[in-house]
């Protein structure tokens, strides 16, 4: 009864607010590659202990999509001293919870512990990239397991394919083509030494991050870190990492797609620049003027006044080397999916052409900063941002920076850069109708 209590107050403290404007932390790499950041807050006696390895969707080779995604089920099959499907039960044994994620650019570990377990998540995420069980019994079990998954997420989901149908057209014949779940087929045809090279590959130190923020004595971390970490070797295998960008549309695409839905849907990406850089910062506060609550312009003239639809939405999807601008709506069932299109279309051409009111250029500036202080007012948030800043920006510091890159941004430079890119020729156009309109 005590562990589940613990849990549930751990539960709490996670999502309590770390009251902290500059957030302080170190950083250093060890012999074999592995850069660590260290972030110390005693504000709540929990600690978050994360490992990004640098591997994502586009890191894979052709005819093996899905790896990336499938080794983050994979990787909680144990090792030669954490028994098999024993990782979670003693992470929960102990108070605490873990979760992963894969993208197109990477693949994330963490764990949320009270503070006096952190060598234990330390010794948990080493076995994994020391001696992880990457082994046919283990393969075999997760096939089901992302079969399952991808049934449930995208193939039996309303609208559940256009993230395939969207990257698929929108990056045609490059490596962000595939999205990270990729194809069973590709996964079905993969032998067991395939799983072997791709973990000698990518799960070494030299393309990992350890990052811990919260309540720590870091000279006691990196004893620890050193105990665990430094005698994994260094890996030997060059690690692909394209960086060329992919090739620009040469117009608009347009499909329709019939689904097993009730409402008709729009979803409309627009190919945007690289994360990190100006533009992306002004693509992300054109998002939040656009379609950020029922006062944003998309809203209030799609479903308020045309009462076109019931929901419309939108966001930037910054990605290492590109990025897609997502706006996506559900229409009444009546509603030409054309109107609804040419709806969105005239707010975003009102933005290209009055700009932004002082009124609405202020409410971005106001959000952006509430969503930044949000996400790095956990722990988990800020041992998420470290590693996500140093791997993609070769800057961590941006934890307490990158907020000034909005705040730069004028009113005027919203206006030019969605000229540049919410152009009807430099966007993917998918029309979503219930399978009795077919």
């Amino acid at each position: 009864m005590h562990k589940k209590i613990l849990s549930l107050f751990l539960a709490f403290l996670v999502g309590s607010a770390v009251a902290q404007s500059k957030i302080e932390f170190e950083e250093y790499d060890l012999d074999n590659g592995l850069h660590v950041i260290l972030h110390e807050d005693h504000s709540t006696p929990i600690v978050a202990v994360s490992v990004l390895y640098h591997v994502g969707s586009k890191n894979e080779k052709e005819g093996r999509s899905g790896f990336a995604h499938f080794f983050e089920h994979l990787m909680f099959e144990g090792s030669p001293n954490i028994e098999r499907g024993e990782y979670m039960k003693i992470v929960s044994a102990n108070g605490g919870a873990l979760n992963a994620n894969t993208s197109f650019d990477r693949t994330y570990y963490y764990e949320i512990l009270p503070s006096n377990q952190l060598e234990l998540g330390l010794w948990l995420e080493s076995e994994r990239m020391l001696q992880a069980k990457v082994d046919i019994e283990g393969v075999n079990t997760q096939r089901e397991v992302v079969k399952e998954e991808k049934r449930l997420r995208v193939d039996n989901q309303p609208y559940g394919s256009f993230q395939e149908k969207m990257f698929g057209a929108a990056f045609k014949g490059s490596y962000y083509e595939i999205t990270p779940i990729g194809t069973m087929a590709d996964l079905n045809a993969a032998e067991e030494a395939d799983f072997k090279d791709f973990y000698s590959t990518f799960y070494v130190p030299n393309n990992a991050t350890l990052s811990i923020a919260g309540d720590i004595d870091i000279k006691q971390a990196k004893e620890w870190i050193n105990k665990y970490f430094s005698t994994i070797p260094k890996g030997t295998k060059e690690i692909p990492r394209p960086t060329e960008k992919p090739a620009p549309l040469s117009g608009e695409v347009i499909d329709t797609v019939y689904d097993n839905i009730q409402l008709p849907g729009v979803f409309i990406g627009y190919r945007c620049p690289e994360r990190g850089t100006k533009e992306a910062y002004a693509m992300d506060m054109i998002s939040t003027v656009l379609a950020d609550g029922q006062s944003s312009m998309l809203y209030k003239s799609i479903v308020d006044d045309k009462q076109l639809g019931v929901v419309v939405q939108a966001f930037n999807f910054s990605l290492e080397n590109s990025g897609l601008f997502i706006a996506f709506g559900l229409a009444n069932p009546d509603t030409d999916l054309n109107d609804f299109i040419g709806a969105i279309d005239d707010e975003v051409n009102k933005l290209i052409t009055n700009g932004i009111s002082s009124e609405d250029y202020t409410k971005i500036q106001n959000q952006i900063e509430n969503d930044f202080v949000s996400r790095n007012g956990r722990v988990a948030g800020i041992a998420e941002s470290l590693a996500d800043n140093h791997v993609y920006l070769g800057d961590a510091n941006l934890i307490n920076t990158e907020i000034k890159n909005y705040r730069e941004i004028s009113a005027e430079y919203l206006q030019e850069v969605a000229a540049k890119y919410l152009r009807p020729e430099n966007r993917v156009v998918l029309k979503y109708l219930p399978q009795n309109a077919q």
